[in-house]
């Protein structure tokens, strides 16, 4: 089969023929669709989320079934499918209660195996992790689910539940950040996006932000929470979906009293562990909140609400492209991106 390699971090990603992947026993072999490019599989790029070498990214992928393994028993080949990144073992206690998006023994297409920027991908422990889709919902739109919508859908609808009506600030606008704009007004919140870049809050306020927040020149994140609680009074939930020391800070600080911060922007490396407001959190009793993906059996609800159009994260697509151009895109993530997301249509 084709699929796009690297051999070492930061090695230009080739497009070559490699064997298919054999199918686990509890798996599947898919035949992707489709399949999202992502500023996570980036990170494994260069190196920041270590991978085994050779190795084939992509983690964001919708398909159809072409191999079943024999101890899978809920789905049948010529199924159409999609996956969370965070594949759960399925028989650790944490997966039996509920929550395999944190799972130990958890595996992960594009990371701990190889990915969908592949003809064909495997999956484990499918009964456990693969989810049909409804006739309605096209692959393309299925593979802009994947790491950045779902996550921003759980970190909000679980973590965040704000209230309609409430304030939701967005610290980012790319992938998660947009998805979670949209994924906020259509719970009926007010928006406050906040970005340094003019082309990503444009995004922001085309989807429903009310409030869009160049950050560029105020001063850091003390002005920028400042700020937010002086347009908004406080939100009540805030989302760093960026990842870095400055949004983190200013998403705490633009919290109302008893508001909830949430932690999806990834911090790595030396950013791993930034020094937070934490004389603020404990006098507004202040909740901090991490969210990783969403698990298989809370698909439905947000698919539910794409059936019946309240969410289209087919408008976060900025462009659709070949397996032959992914490396490039990959490559390409060294520089923001503003132009939505990127899927590759195998």
């Amino acid at each position: 089969m084709r699929a796009v390699v690297f051999d070492a971090y930061g090695a230009t990603p080739t497009l070559r023929d490699v064997p298919p992947p054999v199918c686990p026993p509890d798996g599947v072999v898919v035949a992707v669709g489709a399949t999202g490019v992502c500023r996570s599989d980036w990170h494994a790029w260069r190196g920041h989320d270590p991978v085994a070498m050779p190795h084939v990214p992509g983690h964001e992928l919708a398909g159809t079934v072409v191999e079943i393994g024999p101890l899978v028993g809920r789905l049948a080949v010529g199924d159409r499918v999609t996956v969370p990144f965070v594949c759960g073992c399925g028989r650790c206690g944490v997966c039996l209660a509920g929550d395999p998006q944190v799972c130990p023994d958890q595996r992960q297409p594009g990371f701990t195996d190889a990915g969908s920027f592949a003809e064909l991908v495997a999956l484990h422990a499918a009964d456990h992790n693969v989810v049909r889709l409804p006739d309605t919902v096209d692959v393309v739109t299925a593979a802009a689910l994947g790491c950045r919508f779902a996550t921003a859908f759980r970190g909000l609808t679980v973590h965040g539940h704000p209230a309609p009506g409430s304030w939701v600030a967005v610290h980012g606008c790319g992938g998660v950040g947009l998805s979670a704009v949209m994924i906020a007004v259509a719970l009926g919140c007010r928006v406050l996006a906040v970005d340094i870049s003019a082309a990503a809050l444009a995004r922001a306020a085309d989807l429903g932000a009310e409030i869009i927040l160049d950050s560029t020149d105020l001063g850091g994140a003390d002005a920028v929470g400042a700020q937010i609680q002086r347009l908004t009074g406080g939100a009540e939930v805030s989302i760093d979906a960026l990842g870095s020391q400055a949004t983190a800070v200013a998403s705490v600080l633009g919290l109302r009293r008893r508001g909830r911060h949430v932690q999806i922007g990834l911090l790595l490396g030396d950013r791993a562990r930034p020094a937070l407001p934490m004389d603020r959190v404990i006098s507004w009793e202040l909740s901090l909140h991490g969210s990783h993906g969403m698990a298989a059996a809370d698909y439905p609800a947000m698919l539910a609400l794409i059936e019946d159009g309240r969410l289209d994260p087919k408008r976060l697509v900025g462009r659709q492209i070949t397996l032959d151009e992914a490396g490039a895109a990959l490559a390409a993530m060294d520089a923001p991106q503003a132009d939505g997301m990127t899927v590759v249509v195998v």
